[in-house]
């Protein structure tokens, strides 16, 4: 299934992990290896599964648990820019998945979820050195996911959209984190909650394999 980001979208995404200490001023905010290590080249693909362990969802306030939850998701981006740190990188935001398989939901008359798309894409991301991480739609574009559910009476569409996600990458376990981003609905039946809240924690964040961290 595709993709949440914002909703991950899941991401649906996006980059990298922490902020380092203020002294590492030499070198590019991207780097492999270690902090201070080989800058991340403009041009270069990241990716990130789930952290082990942990699911996505898009709940339907900021406190519960109803809502819908995958256990497999991924994002892609690529590399814009890698200036020195401290600053920002960016990044195009290209891809963002779920595997509907791995998805469930407990909405009540919600049988189970067919698929989930993050549309709009490329997005606009960036990561600063504080390990701040912001992700933006196309000029004149919104970030949106669409979920569709399974229930007694056939398949049921739920838009969500959300003008902006923000995030913080961690370089402890080169992550990235999203937590109770809200979109609101543009579209559905009543089966559809009025507003979705998204989290998910992506890692690890790599370069060709080697993990990325954020100076």
């Amino acid at each position: 299934m595709r993709t949440f980001l914002a909703l991950a979208g899941t991401v649906t995404a996006l980059t990298v992990a922490v902020a380092v200490p203020a002294s590492a001023d030499a070198g590019p905010v991207l780097t492999t290896g270690g902090v201070g290590g080989t800058a991340v080249a403009v041009g270069d693909t990241l990716t990130a599964p789930l952290a082990a362990g942990t699911s996505a969802t898009l709940y339907s306030s900021a406190t519960g648990t109803s809502g819908v939850t995958c256990k497999a998701s991924q994002f892609t981006a690529q590399v814009t820019g890698n200036p020195a740190a401290p600053g920002s990188a960016t990044e195009s935001v290209t891809g963002h998945t779920f595997d509907s398989s791995t998805c469930t939901s407990n909405v009540t008359g919600v049988l189970g979820v067919n698929g989930i798309t993050v549309d709009h894409l490329p997005y606009t991301a960036s990561v600063s050195s504080d390990g701040t991480l912001s992700v933006a739609p196309a000029s004149g574009s919104t970030i949106q996911t669409t979920v569709k559910l399974r229930t007694l009476l056939g398949s049921v569409t739920c838009v969500y959209q959300a003008p902006s996600l923000t995030g913080k990458a961690d370089n402890a376990d080169n992550s990235i984190t999203f937590t109770n981003q809200q979109f609101s609905k543009v579209s559905g039946s009543s089966l559809c909650f009025a507003s979705g809240y998204f989290t998910a924690k992506y890692a690890p964040v790599t370069d060709a394999g080697a993990p990325v961290f954020v100076n």
